[in-house]
């Protein structure tokens, strides 16, 4: 590993692996992007990214200028010319919770055929999100069905599970809170902790595999359940004339027990790839082994409700025409898996209601980001109902939904008293307070 020491292909260039190869080119490591998308790759080639990620676009086109950054989907030119591969492909869920391993696999294997043909040491680290056990499982086995035991002894395994938000993945890399690195031998962790995130400022944790890859689940299982957990004191509160930010603000000036406030705003559901993903699976883990878990199975069941409720108070006015402002799960990104809104227009639809929809980032995704497949073949005729014009959709509308805190929506709030705003996330205090509408308070 000495020659090439500074060189590492990332596989996948979705979020995660856009973000992590701009990042680690940053840091002065050689980076090769790998994705059978030729999308994805003449983006990064060309100093673009594939995703709306803030900073992400000039952090790529530095990279790719001075030559630290390019992407390919040649495997075996990225297995040559790197000693470290970060394997950063999705895992989506299957229809029962679980976790559906195609890609990982398909990935694993072509590494698996390129390292055939390799002479040296090269270090696999597994960044996708992986059941606990997913690394002996099914990692491992594919590597000694095509390696064979011997080669398989110059290969080192590890996971390194991110933390890293939509919207602030950027500082989330340069100012993580911990890195976890899941290895085998404790020892060559140390190396490898040095050798990516020397300096890097953060608890720098090295622990087994099992530990690492359960980190990530039970971080997104509670901030799913604490999402649920403001939402529900929101709806109680409001019930009883009680402002829910004043109870959740001093809810959370305990900081030694009730940990960060990020999550606990009454407010939208949540969405979003991760927590919905993370928490099916755990579920599905949990149900397989008999376990009785009812403050986790019913966390879903919670969210589904605060959609109800959500519907329900956009309908209790009695007005037919609705816009919506802010498509995806949250603001600064074009990330629609799972956003939560997308259920409430499904069923505004469904009961005849006229819908029309702002997102910048949504219309910018629609021409050429990398979700412009996902608008096509699943959301085709919510996609239809886009504008590109916010004062066209506040002036055709009787009641806007604020669904994201983008910017640019700071300055609707004391909207024409004849408007009715429902805010589903808090955005700021309103003067106008007859035509204004709470969620949860």
């Amino acid at each position: 590993m000495d020659n090439k020491k500074g060189k590492i292909s990332i596989f996948g260039l979705g979020y995660i692996g856009c973000v992590l190869s701009a990042c680690f080119a940053k840091k002065g490591l050689e980076v090769i992007g790998v994705d059978i998308d030729s999308f994805k790759v003449e983006s990064i080639n060309n100093g673009l990214s594939p995703i709306i990620e803030p900073g992400l676009t000039p952090l790529i086109r530095e990279a790719t200028n001075k030559g630290s950054l390019r992407a390919t989907n040649d495997v075996h030119f990225a297995i040559n010319n790197t000693d470290i591969s970060m394997i950063c492909v999705g895992t989506p869920s299957l229809p029962n919770g679980n976790i559906d391993y195609t890609y990982l696999k398909r990935v694993v294997k072509e590494i698996a055929n390129a390292l055939l043909i390799k002479n040296s040491n090269h270090t696999i680290i597994t960044r996708s999100t992986i059941l606990p056990g997913t690394t002996n499982t099914i990692i491992k086995p594919i590597l000694l069905e095509v390696c064979g035991e011997k080669l398989f002894l110059d290969i080192k395994l590890c996971h390194n599970p991110e933390f890293l938000r939509e919207g602030a993945a950027i500082s989330d890399f340069f100012e993580p809170p911990k890195t976890v690195i899941g290895v085998y031998e404790e020892e060559f962790g140390e190396f490898l902790m040095s050798l990516l995130y020397d300096d890097i400022p953060g608890e720098k944790i090295i622990t087994d595999v099992n530990t690492a890859e359960t980190v990530k689940y039970v971080d997104n299982v509670f901030h799913a359940l604490k999402v649920s957990f403001a939402n529900e004191v929101g709806v109680f509160c409001k019930s009883l004339g009680i402002d829910s930010y004043k109870v959740m603000e001093i809810f959370c000036k305990d900081r030694k027990l009730n940990l960060s406030p990020y999550y606990l705003k009454p407010g939208k559901p949540f969405g979003g790839s991760c927590l919905l993903k993370d928490l099916s699976a755990l579920i599905y883990r949990a149900k397989r082994n008999d376990l009785e878990l009812p403050v986790i199975y019913n966390i879903l069941h919670s969210n589904d409700i605060h959609k109800k409720n959500v519907l329900k108070l956009i309908m209790s006015f009695g007005k037919r025409d609705i816009g919506i402002i802010g498509l995806s799960f949250k603001e600064n990104t074009d990330d629609l898996r799972f956003s939560p809104i997308i259920d409430i227009i499904e069923s505004l639809i469904g009961k005849g209601y006229k819908v029309s929809i702002y997102d910048k980032n949504i219309s910018l995704a629609k021409i050429y980001g990398s979700n412009r497949d996902y608008i096509v073949k699943h959301i085709q005729h919510i996609s239809s109902l886009l504008t590109d014009d916010l004062n066209s959709l506040i002036a055709s509308s009787e009641i806007i939904v604020m669904v994201n805190k983008e910017t640019e929506f700071l300055t609707l709030l004391d909207i024409p008293k004849d408007k009715i705003l429902i805010d589903l996330v808090r955005v700021n205090e309103v003067s106008n307070t007859e035509n204004y509408y709470g969620v949860c308070w």
